[in-house]
């Protein structure tokens, strides 16, 4: 067992990095300064107590304080005072680093506006951890933190994403992980590779990989437990790379204005799907509008049956 050394620091507040699973994935430094602090405040005070009983750092008559996001407003004052006073303060989030979706950005952000010194010892990181594990690339990366929860500002939240050309990076629920793989696959297209990394650095730890398609059907399935991290390859920047539902919002603005045979050309173009592809969806769409206005024109009242046969003879490869 190392002795962590409790030298007295000097005042500020010290951001510290805490293991995602396994209790020896600390760093020497961060056991130090949980030994040296004035105040420790962490997200989970349970959590904390465990990680200092199981590497000997004896905390003694100092205050340990819950901070987090339900009472936060409440705390912060508190901890900025003690700060004002020239007290050292660590701050550790439940797992892994603060300020990586975590609720010590607002402590941080007063202590700096107040002309604390701020630091930080370093360390595990989910978000890296499953990047370096997904087998995607690593050259340019996005965190992305969490999706919404509600599917509409989550397909919305897909959208700004969908063109980055950079590995994208995001926590997720484990009971929601099927349905933000579905929207994933919807938005961001079918055949992206991905990774599903879960309970990182611990005993039950797995990474799956495929298509944002298949760890969708694979997810409603057999769901999982645990924490994850989702991994989706960035966009191709050798084509505009637009997801199955651009293509059919695209569908729907230039069907009614040419026909069925020009729109998907046009489409193929600049989604750089295939146009055998493309067709279907026109075809999928126009046949979906005919059920829902049952005798009416549709939305698609420029395309005809003429139209279609036409285009089913001609070249739709």
């Amino acid at each position: 067992m190392v002795n962590p050394k409790s030298a007295e620091l000097d005042g500020g507040l010290y951001l510290v990095s805490v293991p995602i699973g396994t209790a020896r994935d600390i760093t020497l430094r961060a056991l130090d300064i949980l030994a040296g602090v004035d105040v420790i405040a962490a997200e989970d005070t349970r959590s904390m107590r465990r990680l200092l009983d199981i590497h000997g750092v004896v905390l003694g008559d100092r205050p340990l304080i819950a901070y987090h996001d339900h009472n936060g407003p409440r705390v912060r004052p508190k901890l900025l005072q003690w700060l004002r006073e020239g007290r050292s303060v660590a701050y550790a989030s439940e797992a892994g680093t603060p300020m990586v979706a975590d609720p010590g950005f607002d402590l941080a952000r007063a202590a700096r506006e107040d002309g604390t010194p701020v630091t930080a010892a370093p360390g595990p990181v989910a978000a890296i951890v499953a990047l370096t594990l997904s087998g995607l690339p690593t050259d340019r990366f996005l965190f992305a933190g969490f999706l919404p929860s509600n599917k509409g500002r989550r397909k919305s939240a897909l959208q700004d994403l969908a063109m980055i050309e950079a590995t994208l990076i995001l926590y997720e629920s484990p009971k929601r992980c099927a349905a933000s793989l579905a929207d994933m696959a919807s938005v961001l297209g079918e055949d992206r590779p991905a990774a599903l990394c879960r309970e990182l650095t611990k005993k039950f730890e797995e990474v799956r990989r495929g298509t944002l398609a298949e760890l969708a059907a694979e997810m409603a399935e057999r769901p999982v437990k645990g924490e994850v991290v989702l991994v989706v390859a960035g966009a191709d920047g050798d084509s505009s790379n637009l997801s199955s539902d651009d293509v059919d919002s695209r569908l729907k603005e230039v069907i009614p204005r040419m026909s069925l045979r020009d729109s998907v050309d046009l489409v193929a173009a600049e989604s750089g799907m295939k146009r055998r592809q493309v067709y279907q969806r026109a075809l999928d769409l126009i046949g979906r509008d005919a059920q829902e206005d049952q005798g009416g024109d549709g939305d698609f009242g420029a395309v005809n049956g003429a139209d279609a046969e036409g285009e089913k003879g001609g070249d739709a490869q």
